[in-house]
Parts: C-alpha cells; structure tokens; sequence
C-alpha cells in the first residue's frame, strides 16, 4: 500500500517506519523543515530503541521518504495517518486545532477515495469532528477511523512490530478491510484485531492510560503509607502482585509519573467527563497525588540538612521520565531540579539520552557530567530520578571517594535495603525504611 504519515513524533515515526519494513511504501510529512531535512539526509530526530535500523534500511530501500509538502502527501497515500500533537490545553482539554486544521486541508485537496486515520490519542467523538471537517470541502468519498497507538517510549518499535492487540474504530466496511490487510502482518501470532465503532476506540486509549495511571497512583499511596507505619513496600507489591487478578506490572511506587501520555490523558479524560456534568473523581484524586509525588523525597532533604541547601550541590542520576527515552515532558527529576533551585542548592546533573533537552530548559543553571561518576564529584547527597540500568549495579566504592557526603535519595527504589546497609551510605527510598 501507499501510505501518508502527518506528523513525525515518536508516534509518527515509528509508525511510518514500521509500515514501510512490511513493504509499504510510507511518505512521512512534517512543517518543520529541518528535521525534514535531517530525516532526508539519514538521521533519526528522536531516541528510540532500534528505530535507526528500521529507518536506515527503509530509507536505503526508498520506502521510506519524508517531504513538508502536505498537498504531496494527500496525493500519495490511500491511507493517510494523523500522527500530530494533542496538546493539553490550559483546561486540562486535549486541543485539537493541528488534527481538525489538517482535516480542513484534506477536504479541499482530496480528489479521490481516501481512508484517514486518526493516530493520535483525541477525546470521544473527534472523528466524527474530523468527519465534519472534511466534508464541508469534499467531493470525493473517505473515511475516517480511529485506530489509538499503545506505544511505550523505550519499547514503541517492539510494541509496533509485535502488538498485544490492534484496535480499529471504524462503521465502513470498505475501511475495515484496508485496516485490516494493513495490519494482518503484525498480527500472524494470532493477537488480535479489534474491531469496534470509533467513539468505544477513541475511548479505549483514554480508558488504559488512565488505568494504569491509576495502578501506579495506587501503589505509590500504599507506599507512603508503609513509610508511617513501618511496613516495607517492596513486601507488600510481591504480595500484591502474585494475585493474577492484579498482575505484577504497574507496581513498582516512586516518584511518579510523567511523560507525554499518562499526564495529559488523564486530565483529558477527567476534563471531557466534566463536561458533560460526569466527575471522574478517581480520576480527580490521581492527578492530585502524582503532582506531590514527583516531590516527595524533597521533604526528606531538607530535613537531612536542617532546611539549609545553600551551597550544597545535589547530584542527580535520571532526567528523562523513564528509561530509554530522552523525553523529559513532566518528567519528575524537573520538578526536583526547581524545588532544590529554588531552595539554594547546586546541582550536577546526568542521564544517558536526555541531557540535551534538560540544557535547552535549564541552560547553565546546572552542571552537566559526562558519566554518571562525574555527577558524584564533592556532590553532597544524591538523587535518583530515573531507573536507567547503569543505575543499578554501581561502583559504591567509588561513590565513597567521590562524595563529601554519603547519602543517597532513591526515588525508583533501586538497591536492596539489606545490600545497602553494608555499603555503609545514608539511603532513603520511597516507602521503605530509612537508614
């Protein structure tokens, strides 16, 4: 097949990518001319596991090509993908002027039998507002389908090429069938392709990030919960987690969550609900408690130094919001950097994807290490944000030569509390004991 890719984020680049390593040709349109321009000439513009080998290969194989020519696009493709930003408006709403000014362009250019799919993750009943927004133009016949993404940042190729389920929302029959000879695929293990109308698809994305938004919140309560009364979290999830009605995954309490799904799609949800007079109030309460999650070791610092952080300097292991990704949208360790920025402290600061995009934000407020030893230097605590693997198995040894101060804040809960003990630190985590 012919596709068109608008819009080249993480989801629309992998996607396109991904198409077109199953023979499809993939035409990727994007208005910022120089990352078009970047794409063209062979470079990746986002971090992302194993996206450079799909990308490479289909380039060298020209399926895969990019232009910021939106009219070339609506020409090419029969299928023709809205990959573009939902950003969170001022009300918590999902704002959809790039989707629905797009879908004003198809409907003046289109001049034949077309399949639009919505990518991105909208509100219910936007397809029937993309619909309407083609047709007030058209004069030719499309279709307009919901098909929401279930990509993680750090896994979005695996997540693509091998799908625990496909979801399609859509009435046409004639679209139906182009979805699903476009996927069939990635789905030869026997996963399955769901098929249902577009308000239930549309509301699939927001109904599982939410969900799992939720499993984490509830998690990091119990968690602050056990550090007041002496119970000890990582007991308590193992516990939890063996129940099969539960599962083991979402467990694991911190400093929150962040990123560019979890946030703005909880808030979306919770905002289309009050609007029609139906209050999400878990939805309501999740919101709330992340917000002083990302936070709640900085207390325990402040109290560790009298709530006295001049002239200390912090060292923080962990920018992005999660692993392999250098995302750093609502990223926890932000909120960290401005409270102790705020407080008078000086910090050093690394993270193997992400530090380019924190010293676009922070510019020389910070120091930037090149490894994560560099970061320990006559620091005197230290901070983990982020449970990048290197974390895991330091060299405390060393850590002990390098710090004035032997103390570590552990906001992803990474050592083991009896290993610690004999490595001779101060190490607070998140619901678990202090020592």
């Amino acid at each position: 097949m012919k596709i068109t890719i608008i819009g080249t984020g993480y989801v629309g680049l992998v996607t396109g990518s991904c198409l077109a390593e199953t023979g499809n040709d993939v035409l990727c349109i994007d208005i910022d001319k120089d990352k078009v321009e970047k794409m063209q000439n062979g470079i990746v513009p986002i971090y992302e596991p194993h996206l450079d080998v799909l990308f490479e290969r289909n380039i060298d194989a020209g399926r895969l090509t990019f232009s910021t020519n939106l009219h070339q696009g609506l020409d090419f493709g029969e299928v023709i993908f809205l990959a573009l930003p939902t950003p969170e408006d001022e009300d918590g709403s999902a704002d959809l002027k790039y989707v629905l000014g797009v879908a004003k362009e198809i409907g003046e250019y289109i001049t034949s039998y077309k399949v639009i799919v919505d990518k991105s993750t909208v509100p219910v009943g936007t397809a029937e507002k993309v619909k309407e927004t083609i047709a007030e133009n058209a004069k030719t016949d499309f279709d307009v389908v919901s098909n929401p993404e279930f990509l993680r940042e750090g896994f979005a190729v695996d997540d693509f090429l091998k799908p625990e389920r496909i979801v399609i929302g859509t009435s046409s029959d004639r679209a139906k069938n182009i979805m699903q000879r476009l996927y069939n695929p990635f789905v030869r293990s026997g996963n399955p392709i769901i098929i249902m109308d577009e308000k239930s698809a549309e509301l699939t994305k927001y109904a599982t990030n939410s969900f799992l938004a939720t499993k984490i919140t509830f998690m990091n309560e119990i968690a602050n919960y056990c550090q007041k009364v002496g119970a000890d979290v990582d007991k308590v999830r193992l516990g939890m987690g063996t129940d099969s009605r539960i599962g083991k995954r979402f467990l694991f309490p911190g400093i929150g969550y962040g990123g560019s799904c979890f946030p703005k799609d909880v808030k979306a949800l919770h905002k289309s609900g009050n609007d029609i007079n139906h209050h999400f109030k878990i939805l309501e309460a999740v919101v709330d408690i992340n917000e002083n999650q990302k936070t709640i070791l900085f207390p325990e610092i402040l109290e560790y130094f009298k709530n006295d952080l001049n002239d200390k300097t912090i060292g923080i292991w962990g920018l992005a919001f999660k692993p392999e990704t250098d995302d750093i949208r609502e990223a926890p360790a932000l909120y960290m950097i401005d409270k102790l920025l705020e407080a008078g402290a000086k910090i050093k600061v690394f993270d193997p994807e992400a530090m380019d995009n924190v010293k676009a934000k922070y510019g020389d407020k910070l120091y930037y290490a090149n490894d994560m030893y560099e970061t320990s230097k006559d620091v005197d605590a230290l901070l983990i944000c982020t449970e990048w693997s290197i974390f895991r198995t330091p060299d405390f040894e060393k850590l002990r030569q390098l710090m004035n101060n032997h103390v570590i804040f552990d906001g992803r809960n990474l050592y083991d509390i009896e290993e610690i003990k004999t490595q001779k630190f101060s190490y607070r985590s998140v619901g678990r004991q202090f020592i």
